[in-house]
């Protein structure tokens, strides 16, 4: 792999191009390296409040009738993006568990494996809870398995 950096005075914000004959996994790597360098701007609702949290204080995001929800060990906060949305925006180590949820999985404390259904992961230090389909349960292991 060939890499150059080029200064242009001028710029409103840096860029970064990756230019690639595919897209592998050197190049995912390295396109969630940056994302997780630049963070994402998110910003989360509780009442009347706005809050600007880090990423990796965030249990698992939910979809809960029209809103996205982010949960915290503790408490929960309403996002204005939609969980595909969310999935460019969050850094590595954030994967589907299903339809509705994306999990933290720096976060994930115990899978229980359910062959015939969905399996139940926990969180440590609270007692929320999620289930992850078996459409999704491989990835989410390999997820885990990178070790972002």
């Amino acid at each position: 792999m060939k890499w150059r950096v080029g200064v242009s005075g001028g710029l409103p914000e840096d860029e970064v191009i990756i230019r690639c004959g595919r897209v592998d996994d050197t190049v995912r790597k390295l396109q969630a390296y940056i994302q997780r360098l630049s963070g994402p701007k998110l910003v989360f609702y509780k009442d009347q409040q706005e809050f600007y949290l880090p990423p990796e204080d965030i249990l698992f995001f939910e979809t809960g009738g029209e809103q996205v929800y982010a949960h915290t060990a503790a408490d929960a906060f309403r996002v204005k993006h939609r969980l595909y949305e969310l999935e460019t925006m969050l850094p590595p180590g954030f994967a589907r568990a299903s339809k509705g949820v994306i999990v933290n999985t720096a976060r994930i404390y115990a899978i229980s494996r359910n062959l015939a259904s969905s399996s139940q992961i926990r969180f440590a230090g609270t007692h929320k809870q999620v289930y992850v389909s078996r459409h999704y349960y491989q990835s989410l292991k390999q997820t885990m398995k990178e070790g972002f």
